[in-house]
This record gives structure tokens, sequence and C-alpha cells, in this order.
């Protein structure tokens, strides 16, 4: 497998094509924006002006695109019939569950292999290929896959059947937004009583209040490990794109038949958040609201 087509070249998207071809895979990049395909000229991919041409003599697809719905269409549109037969489709976006096993069920009816693969770790861990992926799919489709996710990654895990991926990764946001809301609130607590935010950090850091949250993405400016909250809480995960992830783990939770109070709280919470107009502040932002 040499040659592999990079379809959605954003903040995340970006990085992850670059690391491909530091790996040594020669990269069929697309994008709609010229800026983005320009970048990835700049990190060694080569960039087409459209799906279709850059899928064309393809060994592998990987996709990273914002929702199910434009994941649907381009793979149905311009993807499925138009790479090799037998190519390798790795979907590392984070869409609903039934949509990821409805394109994958089309893409193994025409001849194809596919897994969908979403991630974890941000843009950060995309650029510097550490990220975690979650990868729905056949033994065999995941045997395929791990060389081509290897190299973005710190860790390649196999959730289970097809979908499996996507439903780790609404369960693990659900969970770190449900974090981050309890952290920040803490924060703000121990503020309010008269405990330095720093000196908080200091004690919960290394005692049973630890989570990722607080530990490595603490959300209070000047205090505990660095992140967004230290550049007004731009960069980072967009809230937005929590909110997102969110409606995704109520809507699989629904699906399921699954009780979630935290997690509809935590969708109520950034909602609010979102409507007021700081969509594309970091999660982290939610503290300044308490």
């Amino acid at each position: 497998m040499k040659t592999i087509a990079f379809i959605g070249l954003g903040n995340m998207g970006g990085g992850m094509a670059a690391n491909l071809v530091v790996a040594g895979y020669k990269v069929h990049a697309f994008d709609l924006s010229e800026a983005a395909l320009e970048k990835a000229r700049g990190s060694g991919c080569e960039t087409y002006s459209t799906v279709s041409e850059a899928v064309a003599g393809a060994d592998a697809v990987v996709s990273m695109l914002p929702n199910g719905a434009i994941v649907k269409s381009v793979y149905t549109s311009e993807v499925i019939g138009k790479a090799p037969k037998g190519a390798l489709f790795l979907d590392c976006s984070t869409i609903d569950v039934a949509t990821a096993r409805e394109v994958a069920h089309l893409a193994e009816e025409a001849g194809y292999t596919m897994v969908d693969a979403p991630v974890s770790g941000g843009i950060a861990a995309a650029s510097g290929g550490s990220l975690t992926f979650m990868v729905g799919g056949t033994s065999e489709a995941f045997a395929m896959a791990q060389p081509v996710l290897e190299p973005m990654s710190k860790a390649v895990i196999h959730a289970g059947q097809i979908g499996s991926g996507q439903v780790a990764k609404m369960c693990n946001n659900m969970l770190l937004a449900i974090h981050m809301i309890g952290t920040c609130e803490a924060m703000a607590l121990a503020r309010k009583a008269g405990l330095a935010p720093q000196k908080f950090y200091e004690i919960s850091s290394k005692s049973t209040g630890y989570n990722w949250s607080l530990n490595d993405y603490t959300p209070v400016p000047g205090v505990g490990a660095t992140s967004p909250a230290d550049y007004d809480y731009q960069g980072g995960f967009a809230s937005a794109l929590m909110l997102k992830d969110l409606g995704l783990a109520i809507d699989g939770a629904h699906d399921a038949h699954a009780k979630v109070p935290l997690g509809e709280h935590a969708l109520e919470i950034y909602k609010a958040f979102v409507e007021s107009g700081n969509g594309n502040k970091d999660f982290g932002a939610i503290f300044t609201t308490l």
C-alpha cells in the first residue's frame, strides 16, 4: 500500500496527511479550501481539484469530514466506484453510528473494505502524530488499516464491528465534556471559597480528583498545564464541536435506550454557551461562565 488519498484537510486532517507523507506514503490530497491545499503541498502532498481525481489510483482513502451527511455524500458520489476496486476506506470523521454503518455497507457491496476510525487527541496530536484511533471493522479490515493509521498515532485500538469506533468516540467525548464541566466547577468553587486555584490544582491533580481536563488541559489561565485557557481559549477543541459530539452521544443514548442524565445536562450547558456566541472558543472556556 503506497498511495493514499486524503479527503478533508482542516485543522485535524492537514497534520494527519503530513504525517503520512513523512512515513513514506504518496498522498493525494483534496479539500474545498485553497489555503488548505497550499499548506498540504508544502507538506509534500499532491493536491487535486476533485475527490474523484484524488482517489483514482489510490490504495487507501482516508477521510476527515465535518458530519455524517457530508461523509455519505462524498463516499456515495465521489469515492465508491471512483477508487480502484479493493481499496481500503478509512473514515476518521466523528459521525453518527447509523451513517457509519450505512456507508460501510454500501462500500462493501461495491467491493471495498472499510473501517470507521474516529480520533482522540486534538490539533496538536494530529500534527504530532500522537492521536488515538478507535477502529470499527472486521479483524481483517483492522489489520489492513493499522499500517495507515500508525504514522498518525500513539495508539490504534480495535473497538469491534463496524460502527464501534463511533460508539467509543461518542462515549469518550461525553465523558470528557462532563469531566471538563466538573473540573471548572471545582476550580471556581475553590477560588470563591478562598483556596488559590494553583494550590487546588497541586492538591487535586495528585488526589482522587485527577482527570485529563484538570491535569493535562487545565481550563484556568495561568494554572497547571499550559492549555488554550492561557491563550484566551483560542485554538484547541472548539465548543461548537463539543456540542456536536454531545448531540451524537445523546442521540446514540436514545437509540440504545440508555440513561445519560449528566450527558444531557452537559449538552444543555454547552448549547447555551455556543448560542451565546462562544462556539469558536475552546471547550474549556466553559469556566468563564462560572
